[in-house]
């Protein structure tokens, strides 16, 4: 099937955004094994949990800590895995389809396939977006998963190349275009200020856990917008405009 501009667009998105995040799953491969897992561990772990953010906080929090840090790890884990969850109340209307369908979309609803998909103007970009960057991400991660835990020992210290910033680095990039709004720029200035601050004295994972919930309250109660109505709402995109005043007309009684 022939594919329209604003298809072949969330095509190219889904594979540009793909492959940029699978390249750091060989960080998170090298990272891994320096923690103490096994090759098929790391790699299990990536074909299973698949959420980047996830996987670097758990292995992140054992290598500081240890086996004691475990509980502290899946925690910490946990909380970051939240957002996946959020993310599906977002992308469900677009998956549509049988089961089966949506309960391969839950597996890989991730930050980058629910950025590119709701950043397309129809439906049937947004699931060509999905499921292209899906499933760049997927093979790609997994595949540099296994290339990260096998040259691990060869690098020897991740740190000494950087690695352990990368999966950093790449949330500031998704998370810098959407720093727009007071709200949003105090609830995360809020969460980082929190968590570099507990940082020397809390056991490793427990920042991160503190900081997500003052995240959550400051989100939750919303403090930070504009009495005025400053905050940037949902957009409506001209055709749905053009639609509803139509629609109007013809029930008034009137002509388009």
């Amino acid at each position: 099937m022939k594919l329209n501009t604003a298809e072949r667009q969330a095509r190219r998105a889904g594979l540009a955004v793909g492959l940029a995040a699978a390249a750091y799953g060989v960080s998170y491969g090298a990272l891994a094994v320096a923690a103490g897992l096994d090759v098929w561990q790391t790699c299990v772990m990536s074909l299973l949990m698949f959420t980047g953010g996830s996987q670097f906080a758990l292995v992140g929090v054992i290598s500081t800590g240890g086996v004691a840090a475990g509980p502290a790890a899946i925690a910490s884990a946990a909380i970051l895995g939240i957002r996946n969850g959020i993310y599906g109340v977002r992308v469900s209307p677009i998956i549509g389809g049988r089961w089966w369908k949506r309960v391969a979309a839950a597996w890989v609803t991730i930050d980058e396939t629910t950025a590119v998909s709701t950043n397309q103007p129809d439906l049937r970009s947004q699931r060509i977006g999905f499921w292209t960057t899906a499933a760049c991400t997927f093979i790609g991660w997994n595949l540099t998963t296994l290339i990260g835990a096998l040259i691990g020992d060869a690098m020897g210290d991740p740190r000494q190349w950087g690695l352990d910033a990368a999966a950093a680095a790449a949330f500031v990039g998704l998370l810098w275009p959407r720093l727009k709004q007071r709200q949003t720029i105090a609830v995360a200035a809020a969460a980082a200020v929190i968590a570099l601050a507990l940082t020397p004295v809390l056991i490793p994972g427990l920042p991160v856990l503190v900081a997500g919930v003052a995240a959550i309250v400051i989100g939750g109660f919303n403090w930070f917008s504009s009495p005025d109505g400053d905050e940037a709402g949902p957009s409506v995109p001209v055709e749905a405009e053009e639609f509803v005043e139509t629609e109007t007309l013809e029930t008034e009684g009137g002509q388009p």
